[in-house]
């Protein structure tokens, strides 16, 4: 009986088991499953990109950047083929010697090498862009790790020449100043991705090259530079700096009529090749960026003004106070202490008088001289297509000061870049048209041209006429006045010396010492090729525009003229009689 009685329970309870069981199954393979599925599908691509991760190393290449041309087709950037250094630190089996390999063969700090290949990574950059010494004296060591992956490096082949204008590239090859850093979208050329795959032991296999998709546009750019005439301009200009020990130098070399820049340079230069040997004070391009007061330069912008507004004529009479003029309480001289008299406006600017031309701003007035100040471009930016352009300083005439027309008549009280000087008076000898100054030419895709930059006129400033009574009264300033140095045998010149005092701010007054001398002109004087621009910063002993700046404008002009093939007043002169 009792047999019989516990039967059915030990079947219940069997029974139980096996449910529980088969639930604990069940439950078990729907958790399996489960994962199984967030692993394989929610989760795949992540972990796909691990494991990709685990066998493969992925370094970013910068491929096919446009090159830089002058005028004539010359290269001034360019890529060449240079290998950079990696390590997979998992390979590495003797950490120490071979971070001193490296360290001594590449010129690097040993304790950061041995940090490096020390991580816990599959790779590690040590060098990038190295030279071909570096590369071939580390590969005879055969390096357990190390290894070694193509790149295109920017080169320079004409160094210094229009540094400051080209500018340079960073490590991935983006524009960092200059033309390289201003046209970047159109020079950028193209990233790939180098992937190394490895083995389970971290050991590489085989390398890919995977270009990522995209349309990007990569062009090389044809500038308005010509080599030649660039050369010869820094030439001087450096060779002018060194001999009064100057603080620095600039010349712009620009055509009037289409705003082409020819030659731009700033002294001192620097090797975009190696531009990290530079302080980046050298690398601004301040003939773009820097502003300066002009000085006596910008005399011919307050005299253009009278005779275009009709409020003086180039013979009307002034009087220059012999020498000494009160405006209030300030006592104004002339420079050198010249006692001028009763003077025409012509020789005003001939001999460059400040009383004569305070006296012509106050004949125009506040008001129409700051509207002409504000048409030939002063107090806003060119719009060159380089980088960092300063707009110069000029005050709202709301904020002028009793002595802010005298000031600002003879270059005084304002701030203009030398791109600006240069293309005013670009406009003064062109027939009166202010033209925007362009550095870029064309852009070109496979060697054909797919655009070409025109010449674009900003506004007319002054009349033909007007334009043509400056150019008689500019030509003056070279052949009678303070431009005696920018005269150039067999040719009319025609200019404007300038020598600015520098404003000291820690005595709140203009130095006696420091100044800046400078020289603007154009030839030929009646049917200009160039106009030119000097500016040289803090020369020592002598200081006057027309002794240290205009022999640099005669020199470059001479041989400029030479090298375009423009005749003489004598070679002009025997065409027309063989004609």
């Amino acid at each position: 009986m009792r047999k019989e009685n516990k039967q059915p329970g030990f079947r219940k309870t069997l029974r139980n088991r096996l449910v529980f069981i088969s639930l604990l199954f069940a439950f078990y393979f729907m958790a399996l499953s489960s994962r199984l599925f967030y692993l394989q599908v929610i989760k795949h691509d992540e972990l796909l990109s691990r494991s990709e991760r685990q066998y493969a190393s992925t370094a970013k290449i910068f491929y096919g950047r446009g090159n830089i041309y002058d005028r004539n087709g010359n290269t001034l950037a360019q890529n060449i083929e240079v290998e950079s250094v990696y390590v997979n630190p998992a390979e590495v089996y003797d950490p120490e010697r071979v971070a001193k390999v490296l360290s001594s063969t590449l010129g690097m700090d040993q304790a950061q090498m041995l940090t490096k290949i020390s991580a816990k990574k599959h790779f590690v950059w040590i060098k990038r862009k190295c030279n071909i010494r570096e590369v071939e004296n580390l590969k005879q060591y055969d390096l357990s790790g190390v290894g070694f992956v193509s790149e295109q490096k920017r080169f320079y082949p004409k160094r210094e020449l229009a540094s400051a204008v080209i500018g340079f590239v960073g490590l991935d090859n983006q524009g960092l100043s200059g033309v390289e850093h201003f046209h970047q979208d159109k020079l950028k050329g193209k990233t790939v991705r180098k992937v190394m795959e490895k083995d389970a032991r971290g050991r590489p296999i085989r390398s890919l090259i995977h270009s990522p998709g995209g349309n990007a546009q990569t062009l090389d750019i044809v500038l308005t530079i010509d080599e030649v005439i660039q050369f010869t301009t820094e030439y001087h200009l450096k060779k002018q700096v060194e001999k009064y020990n100057a603080r620095a130098g600039i010349a712009i070399v620009m055509d009037p009529y289409s705003g082409e820049i020819l030659a731009l340079a700033n002294v001192p230069q620097y090797n975009p090749n190696n531009f990290q040997a530079y302080s980046p004070a050298i690398w601004t391009n301040k003939a773009v960026a820097g502003s300066y007061e002009p000085g006596s330069i910008f005399k011919p912008i307050v005299a253009a003004a009278a005779i275009d507004s009709g409020k003086a004529r180039p013979n009307d009479i002034f009087f220059c106070e012999n020498g000494r003029f009160k405006i209030g309480r300030t006592s104004i001289g002339e420079a050198s202490n010249h006692k001028f008299g009763w003077m025409s406006l012509k020789s005003i600017i001939s001999k460059s008088s400040n009383i004569g031309s305070i006296k012509i701003a106050q004949k125009v007035g506040q008001s129409t001289y700051f509207d002409y100040i504000t048409r030939f471009g002063f107090g806003s930016r060119t719009g060159i297509d380089l980088p960092g352009e300063s707009p110069g300083l000029l005050q709202d005439i709301s904020r002028w000061s009793a002595l802010s027309l005298a000031s600002i008549s003879f270059g005084h009280e304002i701030a203009v870049t030398p791109i600006q000087m240069v293309t005013a008076l670009s406009a003064i000898a062109n027939g009166g048209n202010l033209m925007r100054p362009q550095i870029t030419r064309s852009f070109k895709k496979n060697g054909v041209v797919i655009k070409k930059i025109k010449p674009r006129l900003v506004r007319r400033v002054i009349s033909e006429k007007t334009s043509r009574q400056m150019i008689d009264i500019l030509k003056t300033v070279v052949k009678s006045g303070t431009g005696g140095n920018a005269a150039i045998e067999g040719f009319d010149s025609a200019g404007k010396t300038g020598t600015a005092q520098k404003y000291d701010p820690k005595t709140r007054t203009y130095s006696q010492t420091d100044y800046i001398a400078s020289f603007i002109g154009f030839v030929p004087a009646d049917a200009p090729r160039i106009v030119v621009l000097v500016m040289i910063d803090g020369p020592e002993n002598k200081y006057w525009g027309g002794t240290v700046a205009a022999p640099v404008f005669r020199e470059i002009s001479k041989q400029t003229l030479r090298y375009l093939n423009v005749p003489s007043n004598k070679e002009r002169v025997y065409i027309l009689d063989r004609a």
